[in-house]
């Protein structure tokens, strides 16, 4: 019989056991921080069907999604959690209290070319406030307090929210009288590539005049504190009403962010942040973390008016924020910015002499009584083999079990830590380990 080479598909995750540990920390302190902020969660099957996975149609998604046929029925792996919330909200709505406070962390799965730190299944982290016909705008000040606690948890205390307002840009495009500001936005975000020159004769060349383009960079590329950017714009005395809009949000969101507990020095307003064109229609996030401006975005998300307008009449806005979970941790453990000891999850394991397995098991069936996390080493051999075992697992404590335990009603404790060996009764394992 031939053997077949173990290994897993490209784009996959998989760590070892002390590291799914570490990883698992991490969704936790996630999730517990969803929940103290009284987000529901929910849960969606990882196949939809494919219609309702491309029902916006075209682009990139159509070449990401994994697809599987049963019988007459097309289906996708879900790409993300957004679209599974639309479909959900639309599905649900009878059902639900709005406001619709909810979260989810769930695997997803998108056709990447195949590189470094990009996978194709991973774990996405969202968090959402969905409102039936509108919502509040104090709602994006405290969507980003949620990550924020996160990060500070995970230790990424110098993190930086890039935050913009759609709705001052685009109320900035009219004002200069550029109707295709997709286009223009899209130039603009080649200049590293291209160069600043490059992106100017390419604007000109599409009819947006000299002036309307340097206009336009001076604009997007205005440096100063957050408190000198809104002076800025104010000052700019534009009349439009959608950036005059745009602006009163941008300064109420930014000053309700700190009242939400983000520290004022993660906070960096810059007009240059455009993400989502064809989506997001008001507050804009994207997270780095400064000096590492090469992970890229560690969680990113922003406002927008019409979540669920393929599945629904009804009109469901909303505000979310997310974290690629996955790719998170293989950015800051690569970065050496995994800031998280988490000891194996185990109190105590029991090693019983030849003969003295019956007690073991006795002994280990009433702690885990008392919610001690214990195992029991059943396999013999030498006692250094299995003081090994026990090592190598970073097992914190050794109960011995043997003759003169049983005789005289007493464990032998050794802690691995300091090596220090007492002679213990059970109450002082159910109180000390």
């Amino acid at each position: 019989m031939s053997i077949i080479q173990p290994s897993v598909l490209p784009g996959m995750m998989e760590l070892l056991p002390e590291e799914q540990v570490v990883f698992n920390k991490m969704k936790n302190i996630i999730e517990d921080t969803f929940k103290k902020y009284a987000f529901l969660p929910i849960d969606t099957p990882v196949m939809e069907k494919l219609e309702i996975l491309l029902a916006k149609g075209g682009g990139e998604t159509t070449k990401q999604v994994y697809t599987l046929k049963k019988g007459d029925t097309d289906i996708g792996l879900r790409f993300d959690l957004t679209v599974p919330l639309a479909r959900y909200v639309a599905q649900h709505f009878n059902d639900l209290t709005f406001p619709f406070r909810r979260y989810h962390i769930g695997k997803v799965y998108r056709g990447e070319r195949n590189q470094r730190g990009r996978y194709r299944e991973f774990y996405q982290c969202d968090v959402d406030i969905i409102g039936n016909n509108n919502i509040s705008i104090y709602n994006d000040a405290e969507i980003p307090s949620v990550m924020a606690e996160i990060f500070y948890k995970l230790g990424l205390e110098n993190f930086k929210y890039l935050f913009n307002n759609r709705k001052v840009l685009n109320g900035y495009f009219e004002y200069l009288g550029i109707k295709d500001f997709v286009f223009a936005l899209r130039t603009i975000d080649k200049i590293e590539k291209i160069g600043v020159d490059n992106v100017k004769k390419e604007l000109v060349e599409n009819n947006i005049s000299e002036e309307a383009v340097n206009k336009l960079l001076d604009f997007l590329y205005f440096n100063g504190t957050n408190e000198e950017i809104l002076e800025y714009l104010k000052n700019l005395k534009i009349e439009n009403d959608l950036f005059n809009e745009g602006l009163k949000e941008l300064e109420l969101v930014y000053y309700n962010m700190i009242a939400y507990g983000v520290n004022k020095e993660n906070i960096e307003i810059k007009l240059s942040i455009t993400r989502g064109l064809d989506y997001y229609t008001g507050s804009v996030y994207e997270t780095i973390i400064p000096g590492y401006e090469s992970l890229g975005s560690i969680c990113s998300g922003g406002r927008y008016d019409d979540l669920a307008g393929n599945y629904t009449k009804q009109k469901l806005p909303g505000v979310g924020l997310s974290i690629g979970l996955t790719r998170l941790y293989y950015q800051l453990k690569e970065a050496d910015l995994l800031n998280i000891y988490v000891e194996m999850p185990f109190d105590a394991i029991i090693l019983p002499m030849k003969g003295y397995e019956g007690e073991a098991i006795e002994l280990l069936t009433k702690l885990r009584k008392n919610d001690k996390i214990v195992q029991a080493y059943m396999e013999g051999g030498k006692l250094k083999k299995q003081f090994n075992y026990a090592d190598k697992l970073n097992i914190p404590y050794v109960i011995v079990i043997g003759e003169d335990e049983v005789k005289n009603n007493f464990y032998t404790l050794r802690n691995m830590k300091t090596g220090e060996q007492n002679t213990v009764d059970f109450e002082y394992l159910v109180n000390n380990i």
